[in-house]
């Protein structure tokens, strides 16, 4: 989700001149999240989707373990701490995740999986209206899911709301993990925990097809577009992009799930879909329009001089 989600803008606000730009990044970083999820599904047919979420978070772990080189007998155990929370959240969601797009289409999970951020955004509000925008998102996600239906994919559901509620909470662990680490040392140790939780989870490979050159190269494919693009694209836009500004554009991830599946996936969505689809982004740009808060100056130990908080370790 990916992923999926909010982010502080820098204390001294938005670099207004270079909104356009920091909007197109924040388009593209979602666009490689969804296709980072639409190759891994390519792989299904050799690992399952447990096994390939395994692979693609090892490749993402490496990957940022080596770009950012993280001093871990000098971070204080509490930091670690809240990284193995979040990296234990992110094990969780990312296999829920692949779990659910192996059965549903890529923009139903994607939908479903934006009731998360969509929870944690209005968690607390006191303004009644406020209510309203969950009951939209979920009629879209009916729309999209249709348990009426004579023979609705529990199974797939039931994957896509376990993920959901990963990415509520990977959200809620990302913020404080933003405010403990500098640099990208948060992230690479986070994503590293997840792989291991994973392996954990599904026995560290035993199945010699999840060696094959085809299954490493489209799981380290995988990695870079998910997590490494993604993140380096929102670390930059949330630089000159507001909270307000950032989350409503994320809340067009659904749509641009529903757009990569139809492109690489041959997941053609019918009327019913597209509306269900349209009515969680509106749902999502009204809550993040009406949600947005003030950002109050970093703590000066262990933090960024920027905190953002990314999804770019999460699922899509």
């Amino acid at each position: 989700m990916t992923d999926r989600v909010s982010g502080r803008a820098p204390v001294g606000g938005p670099d207004t001149s270079s909104v356009l730009p920091a909007a197109a990044a924040t388009l593209c970083a979602m666009i490689s999240v969804q296709t980072g999820a639409a190759i891994a599904v390519l792989l299904f047919d050799q690992v399952p989707p447990a096994g390939t979420a395994w692979l693609r978070l090892s490749f993402g772990a490496l990957l940022l373990l080596l770009w950012t080189r993280p001093r871990i007998r000098s971070l204080p155990a509490r930091d670690l701490g809240a990284a193995a929370a979040l990296g234990a959240t992110s094990a969780a969601m990312t296999l829920c995740s692949f779990q659910a797009i192996d059965s549903l289409p890529l923009g139903t999970v994607s939908a479903v999986e934006f009731l998360g951020p969509l929870t944690v955004a209005l968690f607390g509000s006191r303004r009644p209206l406020d209510l309203l925008w969950p009951v939209v998102a979920l009629a879209g996600v009916l729309l999209l899911t249709r348990p009426w239906a004579a023979d609705p994919n529990w199974v797939g559901i039931g994957f896509a709301l376990g993920a959901a509620i990963g990415l509520g909470g990977y959200i809620v662990l990302t913020q404080k993990v933003a405010d403990r680490f500098t640099g990208q040392q948060g992230i690479a140790l986070s994503t590293t925990g997840a792989a291991l939780f994973t392996g954990l989870a599904v026995g560290w490979g035993a199945e010699g097809s999840w060696w094959s050159p085809r299954a490493l190269l489209i799981s380290a494919a995988a990695a870079v577009l998910l997590p490494i693009i993604p993140h380096i694209l929102e670390t930059l836009a949330l630089r000159r992009l507001t909270t307000a500004a950032f989350g409503t554009l994320m809340s067009l991830e659904p749509a641009i799930g529903t757009g990569v599946g139809a492109v690489a996936l041959a997941q053609i969505p019918g009327p019913q879909q597209l509306f269900g689809v349209a009515l969680v982004c509106v749902a999502g740009i009204a809550a993040c329009r009406r949600g947005a808060r003030q950002v109050q100056a970093p703590a000066p130990v262990h933090t960024a001089p920027t905190a953002q908080v990314s999804r770019a370790g999460s699922a899509p």
